[in-house]
């Protein structure tokens, strides 16, 4: 936890072809000694690229109603470094009312909430030929963000870190699509549903990356100076605004990275939980920063030019409307009303800082970070 910050851009389509960047960790990457093969190819500048096309499933925000049929005890017990893929299905109701089911894989993924939750977030697997008339088509693995404990005040949690996608979404297309849905957890084993709560489905990295024109690496070690100016100020400010220091981009800890093929590098942020945004009872700070609640925010970002912040504050209050309008649409209005109130509050305290030029000064240009 704790590290530094930076995000990816929504005015992403007008400055992600400025900037060709040699990136300084990449090469000691690829010449180290320790660096293995497969850090070293991926590290390469990516070859040119086909911008893909979004899945149709991102393109519709409809909350789904899906049942997820697997042996749940088998699932909730691989909490190793390597878990199997287990076999599955997920069905739903067709526009015409006809039930529909397809095979599936699914294996436990994550860390803190792997070893924590009652049920553990998973990655779904769907073998193409059985999805290709479904509402699944197009989809290969994406992320399952499911409930943490069985109760309502965590199915909150989901419902917030969700729309804190959408709000980063509404910054960038660089960026996770995720879509709502209800899902019911079916033991195949028992043939009785677990429980019946809100999930999302996330989109993989290397749709976002191809969206992009570009592709994932995996590199650590990113320093300031490494990443498109524009997509830092960027990211470090998301993760200001939502109170979020539980990201490192040099460690690639709940970060990614993208390389166009003009070696532009961008960060992807993703899994916001920790924010206080959320507010979750579980979350913590870490103890080595100057706040000591997740409500209390701290600028982690890298220093750029001032007049990339400017550019991106610009944008958020150019976006303000929109983003408040995500917690009273579809999606929005199965948030909790007062999980709402507060959480647009929280935005409220945001929008006064950065709208006020001693505080931008004091909080933002005078905190970010010269280092790595």
């Amino acid at each position: 936890m704790g590290a530094h910050a930076f995000v990816r851009t929504a005015a992403a389509s007008a400055a992600i072809a400025t900037l060709t960047v040699v990136p300084a960790f990449v090469a000691v990457a690829q010449s180290a000694p320790q660096a293995s093969a497969t850090t070293a190819r991926q590290s390469k500048t990516p070859k040119a690229a086909k911008v893909a096309k979004p899945s149709p499933f991102f393109e519709s925000e409809k909350p789904l109603e899906l049942t997820l049929t697997t042996n749940l005890r088998q699932i909730r017990g691989d909490k190793g470094n390597a878990p199997p893929w287990r076999s599955a299905t997920i069905s739903y109701s067709s526009d015409d009312g006809k039930p529909v089911t397809t095979p599936v894989l699914v294996r436990t993924r994550g860390i803190w909430r792997l070893k924590s939750c009652q049920f553990p977030p998973t990655r779904l697997n769907f073998v193409r030929d059985s999805i290709k008339s479904t509402i699944f088509k197009g989809l290969d693995q994406p992320k399952l963000v499911s409930y943490c404990r069985d109760n309502d005040e965590a199915e909150q949690y989901v419902l917030q870190e969700l729309q804190l996608y959408r709000v980063y979404r509404l910054l960038t297309p660089i960026s996770h699509a995720a879509r709502l849905v209800r899902m019911t957890y079916m033991d195949n084993a028992g043939g009785r549903p677990l429980t019946t709560r809100y999930a999302f489905l996330m989109e993989e990295l290397s749709v976002v990356a191809a969206q992009a024109g570009g592709k994932e690496i995996v590199t650590k070690g990113a320093r300031k100076g490494d990443l498109d100016p524009y997509h830092d100020a960027l990211i470090g400010l998301f993760q200001y605004f939502i109170g979020n220091t539980d990201f490192s981009i040099s460690g690639l800890h709940n970060a990614e990275l993208i390389q166009r093929p003009d070696g532009t590098i961008f960060p992807v942020a993703y899994d916001f939980d920790f924010s206080g945004a959320v507010n979750a009872r579980y979350a913590t700070v870490d103890p080595s920063l100057s706040v000591k609640n997740v409500r209390d925010r701290l600028f982690r970002g890298m220093c750029v030019e001032t007049a990339e912040f400017n550019r991106v504050i610009a944008l958020i209050n150019e976006k303000k409307s929109a983003i408040y309008a995500l917690y009273s649409d579809e999606v929005g209005q199965r948030m909790a009303r007062r999980t709402v109130n507060e959480t647009l509050k929280y935005f409220d305290e945001f929008y006064r800082t950065i709208n006020d030029p001693r505080k931008v000064k004091r909080e933002i240009f005078d905190a970010c970070r010269d280092g790595s």
